[in-house]
């Protein structure tokens, strides 16, 4: 008899939580650390220090979860973010003293010891922020093979929405006489009662790997035993999968797009906030209309499209609607800039999940996994660059860097072209 699978609404809620707490303090992190005595450099250098101890951390506590069970890992995780949070805190209310760094290239993004402790924070949330590949893990576990792609698909509603009521809360939360402290705050409650959830409600699963063997697969264990064929390491090393058809362009494309977004997410806040002079409720307010327009379009606009336009032509399309919506963003004119808004929507929202479908169709099977986890890695890389590189950029080009990322985006889509004859041999 077949043992029920566990529920996919813990972990649904789990997600959403996880992404709620985030996206609180999205719209007035660079608010933070321009009042903390930091500069653009800084909040581009503090969002790349999240995405470089994810990108050492997460293949760990992946690794972690398939050991010793996707809950105590996800536990674990939940810790940390928990513990970065409280460090949060503390960097608001320490003194603004300058630090004593010799360096004079650290200098320049890194002098105040409450923007030390917030870099730490960040630090301890990334290092331990492996809980959304550990979570997408947890529900492959729980899922049928039929119901896995449905199960995913509300698992990205979930973070989707954890994304339209986060920067929504800031904005409200921020208004009020406590300012940033509260919705740090509400990050920390949202944070426990993440970790309860986990606690309580998600039940422990453990990938088994004492299960019969098939015939089929008896044999190729004994064959590899015997030292023919290539060893199971080596079939899913970078190396053999960058030999895979077509995989190292896909890898390419999702790099240069990860790298062309970050851009915006570094310049985009330090701008509106340094030259239009938005406060904290104006830009809670641009990141929720943000995220609720692309909810729509990944939702009933995009199973409208997706079946009648082929998937290469969505991703081509949409870079080319993204580069126009780029290019509105250098204006000072707040009804260009929700213009822009509603074509960044609209292009991200038919050009990922098409370009996404198109990378799972060209990877084979029994190499998903491995395909899908190096082209994380892509983005990891290219969020740490993007970032770093955003912030030297904006220093030098000022709004201009969104006419750079425009024609960025226009090179994206001129270089998918390719994608129409691979989708063709499918």
């Amino acid at each position: 008899m077949e043992t029920p699978r566990a529920s996919v609404f813990p972990i649904l809620l789990v997600n959403f939580i996880g992404t709620l707490g985030y996206s609180i303090i999205l719209p007035f992190l660079v608010i933070l650390v321009l009042k903390l005595g930091g500069n653009e450099l800084s909040y581009g250098f503090l969002g790349a220090t999240y995405s470089a101890f994810q990108f050492i951390g997460a293949p760990i506590l992946g690794n972690w979860s398939d050991k010793y069970g996707r809950k105590k890992i996800l536990l674990l995780s939940e810790g940390g973010t928990f513990v970065g949070w409280l460090l949060f805190l503390v960097a608001l209310y320490l003194p603004s003293r300058q630090l004593a760094v010799h360096a004079g290239f650290l200098k320049v993004f890194l002098n105040t010891v409450p923007l030390f402790v917030l870099f730490i924070s960040r630090a301890v949330d990334g290092l331990t922020g492996g809980n959304v590949s550990v979570a997408n893990a947890y529900l492959a576990d729980i899922s049928g093979k039929e119901d896995r792609k449905k199960n995913f698909g509300k698992m990205s509603a979930a973070a989707n929405a954890g994304f339209i009521a986060g920067p929504a809360m800031a904005g409200v939360l921020g208004a009020t006489a406590l300012g940033m402290s509260l919705p740090i705050i509400a990050a920390m409650l949202v944070s426990l009662t993440a970790i309860f959830t986990i606690a309580f409600k998600v039940k422990d699963i453990k990938p088994t790997t004492d299960a019969p063997l098939s015939d089929e697969a008896m044999t190729g264990k004994l064959l590899q035993e015997a030292g023919a064929g290539i060893k199971s390491t080596e079939k899913h090393s970078f190396l053999f999968i960058l030999k895979l058809p077509d995989i190292a362009y896909f890898l390419v494309l999702y790099f240069l797009i990860f790298l062309g977004f970050n851009f915006f997410y570094v310049a985009f806040p330090v701008y509106v906030v340094q030259q239009l002079k938005w406060n904290l409720f104006e830009l809670g307010v641009f990141f929720a209309v943000l995220s609720g327009i692309l909810v729509i379009v990944q939702g009933p606009v995009l199973s409208r499209l997706s079946s009648r336009v082929p998937g290469s032509t969505l991703v081509i399309t949409g870079n080319l609607i993204l580069a126009v919506g780029f290019a509105l963003f250098c204006s000072s004119s707040l009804p260009l800039i929700y213009l822009g808004v509603l074509f960044f929507s609209f292009g991200n929202g038919i050009m990922w999940p098409s370009f996404m479908a198109l990378l799972s169709n060209a990877a084979d099977d029994r190499y998903q996994g491995s395909v899908q986890g190096f082209a994380s890695s892509a983005g990891s890389l290219a969020s740490i660059i993007g970032l770093v590189s955003g912030a030297f950029l904006y220093k030098i080009m000022g709004v201009n860097i969104f006419l750079l990322t425009t024609a960025f985006m226009i090179i994206i889509a001129v270089s998918s072209y390719r994608l129409i004859t691979i989708e063709k041999k499918e």
